[in-house]
Protein backbone atom coordinates (compact mmCIF):
# COMPACT_ATOMS: atom_id res chain seq x y z
CA UNK A 1 0.00 0.00 0.00
CA UNK A 2 2.79 2.44 0.85
CA UNK A 3 4.38 1.77 -2.56
CA UNK A 4 1.18 2.78 -4.29
CA UNK A 5 1.07 6.01 -2.27
CA UNK A 6 4.67 6.83 -3.19
CA UNK A 7 3.92 6.10 -6.85
CA UNK A 8 0.95 8.47 -6.77
CA UNK A 9 3.05 11.17 -5.07
CA UNK A 10 5.81 10.74 -7.67
CA UNK A 11 3.37 10.94 -10.56
CA UNK A 12 1.70 14.03 -9.16
CA UNK A 13 5.13 15.63 -8.80
CA UNK A 14 6.03 14.86 -12.41
CA UNK A 15 2.74 16.19 -13.73
CA UNK A 16 3.13 19.32 -11.60
CA UNK A 17 6.61 19.86 -13.00
CA UNK A 18 5.21 19.71 -16.52
CA UNK A 19 2.19 21.93 -15.94
CA UNK A 20 3.33 24.49 -13.39
CA UNK A 21 2.69 28.00 -14.56
CA UNK A 22 0.74 27.28 -17.74
CA UNK A 23 -1.55 30.11 -18.70
CA UNK A 24 -3.30 29.78 -22.07
CA UNK A 25 -4.40 33.41 -21.83
CA UNK A 26 -0.91 34.80 -21.28
CA UNK A 27 0.02 36.97 -24.25
CA UNK A 28 2.96 35.75 -26.27
CA UNK A 29 5.50 38.32 -27.35
CA UNK A 30 4.79 40.13 -30.58
CA UNK A 31 7.07 38.42 -33.08
CA UNK A 32 7.11 39.42 -36.68
CA UNK A 33 3.66 40.92 -37.05
CA UNK A 34 4.15 44.43 -35.66
CA UNK A 35 1.17 44.09 -33.31
CA UNK A 36 -1.34 43.75 -36.13
CA UNK A 37 -3.22 40.69 -37.28
CA UNK A 38 -1.05 38.65 -39.65
CA UNK A 39 -2.11 37.97 -43.20
CA UNK A 40 -2.51 34.39 -44.30
CA UNK A 41 -5.10 31.67 -44.82
CA UNK A 42 -7.99 31.51 -42.36
CA UNK A 43 -9.07 28.09 -41.08
CA UNK A 44 -10.98 26.52 -38.20
CA UNK A 45 -9.23 24.00 -35.95
CA UNK A 46 -11.11 20.70 -35.99
CA UNK A 47 -8.70 18.37 -34.17
CA UNK A 48 -5.58 18.56 -32.02
CA UNK A 49 -3.11 15.85 -33.04
CA UNK A 50 -0.34 16.75 -30.59
CA UNK A 51 1.58 19.78 -29.37
CA UNK A 52 2.71 20.91 -32.80
CA UNK A 53 0.19 19.42 -35.24
CA UNK A 54 -3.48 20.18 -35.86
CA UNK A 55 -6.21 19.41 -38.35
CA UNK A 56 -8.10 22.37 -39.77
CA UNK A 57 -11.01 23.02 -42.06
CA UNK A 58 -9.56 25.12 -44.86
CA UNK A 59 -11.70 26.08 -47.85
CA UNK A 60 -14.07 23.22 -47.09
CA UNK A 61 -11.31 20.59 -46.84
CA UNK A 62 -9.78 18.87 -43.82
CA UNK A 63 -6.04 19.61 -43.85
CA UNK A 64 -3.24 18.60 -41.46
CA UNK A 65 -0.94 21.43 -40.36
CA UNK A 66 2.52 21.14 -38.76
CA UNK A 67 3.70 24.15 -36.73
CA UNK A 68 6.87 25.74 -38.11
CA UNK A 69 9.86 26.55 -35.93
CA UNK A 70 8.91 24.36 -32.98
CA UNK A 71 8.97 20.77 -31.78
CA UNK A 72 7.02 19.19 -28.94
CA UNK A 73 7.32 15.81 -27.19
CA UNK A 74 6.14 12.77 -29.15
CA UNK A 75 3.43 10.36 -27.97
CA UNK A 76 5.89 8.05 -26.18
CA UNK A 77 7.86 10.87 -24.50
CA UNK A 78 7.67 12.73 -21.22
CA UNK A 79 5.41 15.79 -21.25
CA UNK A 80 3.56 14.76 -24.44
CA UNK A 81 0.17 15.01 -22.77
CA UNK A 82 0.93 18.41 -21.24
CA UNK A 83 2.20 19.89 -24.53
CA UNK A 84 -0.82 18.53 -26.38
CA UNK A 85 -3.16 20.00 -23.76
CA UNK A 86 -1.41 23.38 -23.96
CA UNK A 87 -1.93 23.37 -27.73
CA UNK A 88 -5.58 22.37 -27.22
CA UNK A 89 -6.15 25.29 -24.84
CA UNK A 90 -4.67 27.73 -27.35
CA UNK A 91 -6.41 26.61 -30.55
CA UNK A 92 -9.14 23.98 -30.15
CA UNK A 93 -12.24 24.96 -32.12
CA UNK A 94 -10.83 28.41 -32.87
CA UNK A 95 -10.40 30.30 -36.09
CA UNK A 96 -6.69 30.52 -36.85
CA UNK A 97 -4.55 32.32 -39.39
CA UNK A 98 -2.01 30.10 -41.13
CA UNK A 99 1.14 31.91 -42.27
CA UNK A 100 3.61 30.21 -44.59
CA UNK A 101 7.40 30.48 -44.73
CA UNK A 102 9.55 29.17 -47.61
CA UNK A 103 8.16 25.62 -47.91
CA UNK A 104 4.48 24.85 -48.30
CA UNK A 105 4.42 21.20 -47.14
CA UNK A 106 6.65 18.65 -45.45
CA UNK A 107 7.57 15.13 -46.55
CA UNK A 108 4.29 13.82 -45.06
CA UNK A 109 2.11 16.25 -47.02
CA UNK A 110 1.27 18.41 -44.00
CA UNK A 111 1.01 22.16 -44.47
CA UNK A 112 3.89 23.96 -42.74
CA UNK A 113 2.65 27.11 -41.04
CA UNK A 114 3.02 29.64 -38.26
CA UNK A 115 -0.29 29.68 -36.33
CA UNK A 116 -2.08 32.76 -35.02
CA UNK A 117 -5.28 33.12 -33.00
CA UNK A 118 -6.03 36.80 -33.50
CA UNK A 119 -2.73 38.50 -32.67
CA UNK A 120 -1.51 35.61 -30.50
CA UNK A 121 1.42 33.84 -32.17
CA UNK A 122 0.73 30.30 -30.96
CA UNK A 123 4.12 28.85 -31.98
CA UNK A 124 5.80 31.50 -29.82
CA UNK A 125 3.36 31.02 -26.94
CA UNK A 126 4.08 27.27 -26.87
CA UNK A 127 7.84 27.98 -26.68
CA UNK A 128 7.50 30.84 -24.20
CA UNK A 129 5.53 28.67 -21.79
CA UNK A 130 7.98 25.77 -22.16
CA UNK A 131 5.79 23.26 -24.00
CA UNK A 132 7.77 23.43 -27.25
CA UNK A 133 11.38 23.91 -28.19
CA UNK A 134 12.62 26.16 -30.97
CA UNK A 135 13.86 24.13 -33.93
CA UNK A 136 15.24 25.21 -37.27
CA UNK A 137 13.69 23.42 -40.22
CA UNK A 138 15.69 24.90 -43.11
CA UNK A 139 14.85 26.87 -45.17
CA UNK A 140 11.92 27.92 -42.92
CA UNK A 141 13.68 30.36 -40.63
CA UNK A 142 11.57 33.54 -40.52
CA UNK A 143 11.09 33.40 -36.72
CA UNK A 144 13.89 31.09 -35.65
CA UNK A 145 16.02 33.62 -33.71
CA UNK A 146 13.01 34.99 -31.82
CA UNK A 147 11.77 31.48 -30.95
CA UNK A 148 15.25 30.45 -29.82
CA UNK A 149 15.39 33.48 -27.50
CA UNK A 150 12.00 32.53 -26.03
CA UNK A 151 13.21 28.98 -25.47
CA UNK A 152 16.28 30.20 -23.60
CA UNK A 153 14.03 32.30 -21.35
CA UNK A 154 11.63 29.38 -20.71
CA UNK A 155 14.53 27.06 -19.92
CA UNK A 156 16.10 29.59 -17.52
CA UNK A 157 12.71 30.00 -15.79
CA UNK A 158 12.21 26.20 -15.70
CA UNK A 159 8.78 26.53 -17.34
CA UNK A 160 6.57 23.86 -18.87
CA UNK A 161 8.41 20.71 -19.93
CA UNK A 162 11.92 22.04 -19.27
CA UNK A 163 12.20 20.53 -15.76
CA UNK A 164 11.87 17.06 -17.34
CA UNK A 165 14.92 17.53 -19.60
CA UNK A 166 12.92 16.42 -22.67
CA UNK A 167 14.40 19.19 -24.83
CA UNK A 168 18.03 18.57 -23.84
CA UNK A 169 19.04 16.60 -26.95
CA UNK A 170 21.79 19.03 -27.94
CA UNK A 171 20.26 19.86 -31.32
CA UNK A 172 18.09 22.70 -32.57
CA UNK A 173 18.01 21.65 -36.23
CA UNK A 174 15.79 18.98 -37.76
Amino acid sequence: MWRLRWLVVALVGLVSACTFGFDPNAPAPDIGNGGSAPSGETATVTRIIDGDTIDVSLNGQEVRVRYLGVNTPERDETCYREATEANRLFVSGKTVTLVADDENTDQYGRLLRYIYVGNLFVNAAMVEQGYAEAVLYPPNDAHYNELLNLERQAKAANRGCHPTGIFNDGSDTR
